[in-house]
């Protein structure tokens, strides 16, 4: 695990392993690349988990042999569709692996033909037998098979997609409110149930924002109660101990009211940008006190887009995470020339540890110091 999320390990264990096959997330990837990773040559690249964006695609066919896309959810054993990205061509989810069946329906679960959007269904060796412990979402999600009477069962995706006239199936988003980041399924309802719980919010919508490429981030909006905005460290505090890390929002922006669409309902596309949002800072800031400090603050307010970071602010309560840090850490390494493990960032969060860490870093790479007795009898003979 440590070197999985770590760009710099991965990249040393593909040059040492003579790997000819890696799959990854697109955020796997993007850290490769943001490492320094130059490609491999014969290397095989499977990319799965999330959709994989045009500009990625066409950086990772500069470094290797073979680039797959590959999709499918966690209850059809993973893998269910794939295909091959060529230059020049359009990404698409592909045609169902062996053992696999695809059926593209409409609300009625009847079969929609080809150019036409409907839900996927997916069928064959690799469904899962359903939830543990959960009858309800099982009989929900896992269908009777509608074209067959043989006890067979289908899994309902969730995802629209289409059929292209060559019989590939093109992924156009969810049926639901549900997104993918960094590779985890999040239910954005849940993590906004959550902040409503909360004392200092009324009203809460969380959305998943790519506003820089590679970089998609929850941004939670908020009506605070009262009209008293929260304290962000006590409400990061509160989300945690109810939700996992990767679902506790990056950035949060306050709003007196939410846009609303014609119909009343709130109009997410209107949301904006969180130009200015607050983050979950240390309640005391401290400024820089040295040159180094300076240097990581800036590389800090960088990479996780803040204006003003203190020297007591926890990268990771802040709104960073294991992508962000590989990208911090290769700024660190062009900018101060010392190469720093992304343990290192685990180990000294906040930028006056990590400004002590590199501290010590540099000075172990200086040439050796003179001896403490040769240098008493330097000063002596001096004298």
């Amino acid at each position: 695990y440590d070197t999985a999320v770590d760009g710099a390990a991965l990249v040393a264990l593909l040059a040492r392993a003579g790997a000819n096959v890696l799959q990854g997330t697109p955020a796997t990837w993007r850290m490769l690349l943001t490492a320094g990773w130059t490609g491999t040559p014969g290397l095989r690249m499977f990319c799965g988990g999330e959709a994989l964006p045009a500009d990625l695609a066409a950086e990772l066919l500069q470094r290797g042999a073979e680039l797959w896309n590959l999709y499918g959810p966690t209850e059809t054993t993973i893998y269910s569709v794939g295909s091959r990205v060529l230059p020049a061509q359009s990404i698409q989810l592909g045609r169902p692996l062996a053992n696999t069946e695809c059926y593209v329906v409409d609300a009625r679960r009847q079969p929609v033909p080809p150019g036409v959007v409907g839900e996927l269904l997916i069928g064959g060796a690799g469904v899962a037998r359903g939830y543990l412990n959960r009858p309800e979402l099982t009989a929900e999600k896992f269908i009777p098979h509608p074209f067959r009477n043989d006890g067979a069962r289908l899994y309902r995706t969730g995802d629209l997609v289409r059929q292209r006239p060559d019989g590939a199936l093109e992924f156009l988003g969810r049926l639901d409110n549900q997104v993918k980041i960094r590779g985890f399924r999040i239910e954005l309802g849940e993590i906004e149930t959550v902040l409503r719980e909360t004392a200092a919010v009324r009203d809460a919508v969380v959305v998943a924002r790519e506003d820089v490429a590679g970089d998609k981030r929850l941004v939670a909006y908020l009506q605070p109660r009262n009209g008293a905005p929260p304290v962000l460290s006590e409400l990061r505090q509160q989300l945690r101990a109810k939700l996992p890390d990767y679902m506790v929002p990056a950035a949060f922006v306050l709003l007196d009211e939410f846009p609303l669409t014609p119909s009343g309902k709130i109009n997410r596309r209107a949301l904006p940008a969180p130009e200015g949002a607050l983050h979950a800072a240390a309640s005391n800031y401290e400024a820089p006190r040295t040159a180094l400090e300076e240097k990581l603050a800036a590389i800090w307010g960088g990479v996780l887009r803040m204006n003003k970071v203190g020297i007591r602010d926890d990268f990771f309560a802040v709104g960073g995470h294991s992508l962000l840090a590989t990208q911090m850490m290769a700024r660190v390494r062009d900018a101060l020339g010392v190469q720093v493990p992304l343990r290192s960032l685990f180990e000294h969060p906040t930028v006056s540890e990590l400004a002590a860490h590199v501290e010590a870093l540099l000075w172990a790479k200086q040439p050796a110091a003179i001896p403490r007795r040769e240098t008493a009898q330097l000063v002596e003979g001096e004298l």
